[in-house]
């Protein structure tokens, strides 16, 4: 698909929340919320504690501290297990000098088709890296083929292997970043070199090597006397995480509410595109960020059971532990058009694209099925099916797509690694509170007057921000004499009414003049 993208990135930053939208021509994409205390993220390293060795799976379920136990399969040990293995207890157990990664040698690999019980024990420390997330009733899913990701390179501890990822073209390209990392690269160290390496200099991958082995190797100094499970290495924070692997050139803009992310994005991007720094910007504005750009909105409209994309036609998504279902409607297009064949074909042809942007939006994995509109002919579920796999070339995650079934199923499978994106957008009766009772509406205003005198009482602020549905700002501050004047006299404080469409009815909050709410 040769059509120009504009990529936009908005960034809300809040004390205990990190929230990324990614827009593409405008439209929601993408969004991550990253919670500032999150454990157990994909990456992370840590040293566990094997509890329960399941011969029966060729497993062993291991502690690393969460309520669940993780799960280890024996294909995930890698080859070099009983190497890594014996460099860890060398570094817990110091007796006189450990060797150094480069100059230790290596153990035999371990047989590929062998048995945990062979290799594992119960109650062995073992080093794991989160592969899974925590889903649903699982606990996190673990490997042991350790791999250390870098913006271009991915550096893989005990491997020695250098490969260059598929998706450079060149032939010429993929040899020269072979042989350069080759050449480069320390004993005891794979290396894959990613898409973005493509056109690097030496000097730039060189400097990103040596980061990722200190940052490797120095985890092993503080070892002695440590007790499991024990966080021996941290993914970087996921925002982080995200913009390393989307944050390229292409964007047209970036927009974050905080200074200090603000000020690391440009640090960021100056090293990979210095001229492309202009396109951070610092959004200062009182109304949230996600509002000002329209997020706000598109998150309610496409997170629902219910999702409308073009002239009436709409999906329905439906979520089973199992797999996701999603069927495609024509809704009342159907009356306008004569020919079944031509409604059918346009209104799949639109539902590819919703479908598309609504996995990445909402981060759905496993098997998905889709339930077209009935097509009769052979090449319209051809064209629908060719359309789906250009439209999810945008996606990074990896998934494979299956041509339409006698039945017009389509089966996706996408790779899921952390829990699914899901935001209820169902409100509570603003006026009853889900009750089915309203307390008189005439009592509102007397209810916030309250609330602004309780809370003045007790803070003694000057001037404050009071945040409510766009309706009741309307009525706080019409006419010549308006009740907030009116506050602002009685109660002696200044007050900026300040209207929020994604408010609730009868929802309000005050902040004091730095952002900050203030809770009684």
């Amino acid at each position: 698909m040769g059509d120009v993208i504009s990529k936009e990135l908005v960034i809300d930053v809040s004390p205990c929340e990190i929230d990324i939208a990614l827009l593409e021509n405008k439209k929601l994409v993408e969004l991550n919320k990253e919670r500032s205390n999150l454990k157990f993220s994909v990456g992370d390293i840590y040293i566990g504690k094997v509890k329960k060795i399941m011969p029966g799976l060729n497993a062993a379920f291991v502690d690393v501290g969460y309520e669940k136990d993780a799960f280890l399969h024996y294909l995930d040990l890698g080859p070099q297990f009983r190497s890594l293995h014996k460099y860890l207890n060398l570094n817990i157990h110091k007796k006189g000098r450990v060797p150094s990664w480069e100059k230790f040698k290596r153990e035999p690999d371990i047989d590929k088709n062998g048995k945990i019980t062979n290799v594992l024990s119960s109650g062995q420390l073992v080093l794991v890296q989160i592969a899974k997330e925590p889903i649903s009733t699982k606990g996190p899913r673990l490997t042991s083929e350790i791999s250390i990701a870098g913006r271009n390179i991915v550096l893989m501890p005990f491997n020695d292997k250098v490969s260059v990822s598929q998706k450079i073209e060149s032939n010429e390209e993929k040899n020269r970043l072979k042989t350069l990392l080759q050449s480069i690269k320390p004993n005891n160290y794979g290396i894959i070199v990613r898409t973005v390496a493509e056109g690097k200099k030496v000097k730039l991958l060189d400097e990103e090597l040596r980061g990722l082995i200190r940052k490797w190797e120095s985890a092993f100094d503080i070892l002695k006397n440590i007790k499991p499970p024990y966080l021996f290495l941290s993914e970087l924070t996921r925002t982080s995480a995200i913009l390393r692997d989307i944050l390229n050139p292409n964007f047209n803009n970036i927009y974050v509410n905080d200074e200090s992310v603000c000020r690391e994005i440009k640090e960021y991007i100056s090293t990979i595109a210095p001229e492309k720094e202009k396109i951070v910007s610092l959004y200062k504005g009182s109304t949230p960020i996600f509002e000002k750009y329209g997020i706000e909105k598109q998150v309610k409209a496409s997170f629902g059971k219910t999702v409308s994309f073009k002239n009436g036609a709409y999906l329905i998504i439906e979520h089973t532990e199992a797999l996701h279902v999603i069927d495609v409607n024509s809704g009342n297009r159907s009356k306008n058009v004569n020919d079944q064949e031509t409604n059918a074909i346009e209104v799949n042809l639109a539902a590819v694209d919703e479908i598309a942007r609504q996995l990445r939006l909402r981060d759905m994995g496993g098997i998905i099925v889709v339930d077209f509109i009935d097509m009769h002919h052979q090449d319209h579920k051809q064209k629908v099916f060719t359309r789906m796999q250009d439209v999810m070339e945008h996606d990074r995650t990896k998934h494979s797509i299956l041509p339409l079934s006698r039945f017009g199923l389509m089966q996706i499978t996408r790779q899921r690694v952390r829990p699914e994106m899901n935001i209820n957008t169902r409100e509570k009766c603003p006026t009853c509170g889900g009750t089915g009772e309203i307390s008189p509406s005439i009592l509102f205003i007397d209810k916030i007057d309250n609330h602004l005198d309780l809370l003045l009482n007790s803070t003694k602020a000057k001037k404050i921000i009071l945040k409510v549905h766009p309706y009741i700002a309307s009525h706080l501050t019409k006419g010549w004499w308006p009740i907030k004047l009116k506050w602002r006299f009685k109660l002696g404080c200044k007050i900026k009414v300040q209207s929020v469409s994604s408010y609730d009815f009868l929802e309000f909050h005050v902040f004091d003049s730095n952002g900050e709410e203030i809770l009684i």
